[in-house]
C-alpha cells in the first residue's frame, strides 16, 4: 500500500491567522525566591511583546507545564494571573497538555528576548 503525500506549508499561509504558543514561567513571569506559582512576578515588558502579537492578529495560546509533574490543577490560578497581569490571549493549555521537559528543539522557536 502506498501513501499519498501533499505539499505542506512550513508556516501559516499569508492572510491566515498565525498561531503563537507562549510559555509562561521564565517567559512572561519570573521568581525572585522560591519557584512557587503563587509567588511568580509578571514581566510587563515581555507581556507587552506578546500582547503586541495579539493586536497584530496572531492567535495567542499560553502553553504551560504547570501541574504536569505534580498532577495538581493550576488552571484556574493561572487564568486569574494572566487576566490580572493584563495578558491578551485566546487559549490556555496547562498540565498534561504540555509535558515537563528540559529542552525544546524546534525549527520555529524564538526566545522572548528576540521579539
Amino acid at each position: 500500500m502506498t501513501q499519498e503525500f501533499h505539499e505542506a506549508n512550513r508556516l501559516t499561509p499569508e492572510g491566515e491567522q498565525k498561531v503563537a504558543l507562549v510559555d509562561i514561567d521564565e517567559t512572561i513571569c519570573f521568581y525572585s525566591g522560591k519557584r512557587r506559582y503563587d509567588l511568580s512576578e509578571p514581566n510587563h515588558e515581555n507581556i507587552a511583546k506578546i500582547n503586541k502579537l495579539y493586536y497584530l492578529g496572531w492567535k495567542i495560546i499560553y502553553w504551560t507545564a504547570r501541574g504536569s509533574v505534580s498532577g495538581k490543577d493550576y488552571r484556574d490560578h493561572t487564568l486569574e494571573q494572566l487576566h490580572s497581569w493584563g495578558c491578551e490571549f485566546h487559549e490556555l493549555k496547562t498540565g498534561s497538555e504540555k509535558p515537563h521537559f528540559d529542552l525544546v528543539i524546534d525549527d520555529k522557536a524564538k526566545r522572548i528576548e528576540e521579539l
